[in-house]
């Protein structure tokens, strides 16, 4: 598995790494979990990006990797859902990063990011203070912000941020542009778009709703476009896009991991195919926004 540099951190993450949201679901029995874990990390995966709002998913890495020490990069988020602090104050985020370090397991977090507060939030000086002293004090190697839009831009204004996470697909290119020329470490999400052009993508979710609408707009009814699926374009796009450090596929299926393995090894799309997937994109990238 190719290694990135993950911006000016230090860190080394691999093109593709695994988001561990659906990790947390608790239908998901432990076996699964562990089968998943070990075959990322067989296949050269070493970035694992989680959140409090992911239900086990912390506590199952935090078991996971406490039993089998590897080299690793466990990003996570916060700002939120510590008892007896509220949302987004200071308390909150520097006892965010301590649940983190117990949940995890861990005496030093790779990346810690604020989890897509909005703009005005992401603009207070208070909010980044707590953040800043866990960095000096050892127990986040970097921090920095979660989302979309405005408020990533205000996140990258601030001078402070060593890694963002931000949507990075065929149907969405504008987080790209906004971090475009930033000496950050890029972590891409949602990076299949959602599997929008899927029969098995979710209905009645007004972020996949949307991109829907552009999946009909740029590939109609088709699963594949340039000669090729429509799941390796937006693999291959999103993991060797300028800027990205790693590409974040959320699946709690090794089958699924085993082809995102594959489809990235190949290597960044031809210029040709490139070439076409940007002028199909470009009459529509005003209004493809960032999506909350």
């Amino acid at each position: 598995m190719k290694r990135n540099p993950l911006g000016d951190t230090g860190l080394e993450v691999s093109a593709l790494g695994l988001g561990c949201g659906p990790l947390g679901d608790h239908a998901l029995d432990e076996t699964t979990v562990d089968r998943l874990l070990s075959i990322a990390c067989d296949h050269g995966v070493n970035v694992f990006d989680t959140a409090p709002s992911y239900g086990a998913s912390e506590e199952r890495l935090g078991r996971f990797f406490s039993k089998e020490r590897r080299d690793v990069v466990l990003v996570t988020k916060g700002g939120y859902g510590v008892p007896g602090a509220p949302d987004w104050s200071a308390e909150c985020i520097a006892g965010g990063v301590d649940r983190a370090l117990s949940r995890l397991r861990v005496e030093s977090l790779g990346v810690f990011l604020l989890h897509s507060c909005d703009e005005g939030t992401v603009r207070r000086d208070d909010l980044w203070e707590p953040l800043v002293r866990a960095k000096r004090a050892g127990k986040v190697r970097a921090i920095g912000y979660s989302g979309d839009g405005p408020a990533l831009s205000a996140a990258l204004e601030t001078g402070l941020v060593d890694v963002v996470e931000c949507s990075v697909n065929l149907l969405d290119r504008s987080g790209l542009d906004r971090v475009r020329g930033a000496r950050v470490g890029v972590l891409a999400k949602r990076v299949l778009g959602n599997a929008a052009w899927s029969p098995r993508a979710a209905v009645g979710r007004p972020d996949v709703d949307e991109y829907k609408r552009r999946s009909r707009l740029l590939f109609g009814d088709a699963t594949s476009a340039c000669g090729l699926g429509l799941d390796e374009l937006f693999l291959r796009f999103a993991a060797h896009a300028d800027g990205v450090s790693s590409a974040l596929l959320g699946t709690s299926r090794p089958e699924a991991l085993d082809d995102a393995v594959r489809l990235v090894a190949r290597g960044p799309l031809s210029a040709s195919i490139a070439s076409e997937l940007s002028l199909g994109y470009a009459p529509h990238a005003g209004g493809f926004f960032g999506l909350v």
